[in-house]
């Protein structure tokens, strides 16, 4: 699983941390996501898909074996 963010769409809602805080965190200035970890475990994948499909502004892409995932 690899997984990327795109800062400059981010909203900084949060969602991404509240559902998969050891992959993501936010900015102390601004909120704007941080990506902690880009090749999370296996066992961090659905909290990961999770995050990404919660994420308003589609500001986190997810990519797996199966190919893109968002």
């Amino acid at each position: 699983m690899k997984v990327t963010v795109d800062q400059e769409s981010c909203v900084a809602s949060g969602q991404c941390v509240m559902t998969a805080a050891d992959v993501f965190d936010q900015r102390d200035e601004d909120g704007i996501v941080e990506l902690l970890e880009d090749q999370p475990t296996e066992d961090r994948a659905e909290d990961v898909r999770q995050a990404a499909a919660l994420c308003p502004a589609r500001a986190i892409r997810v990519e797996g074996q199966s190919g893109f995932v968002r």
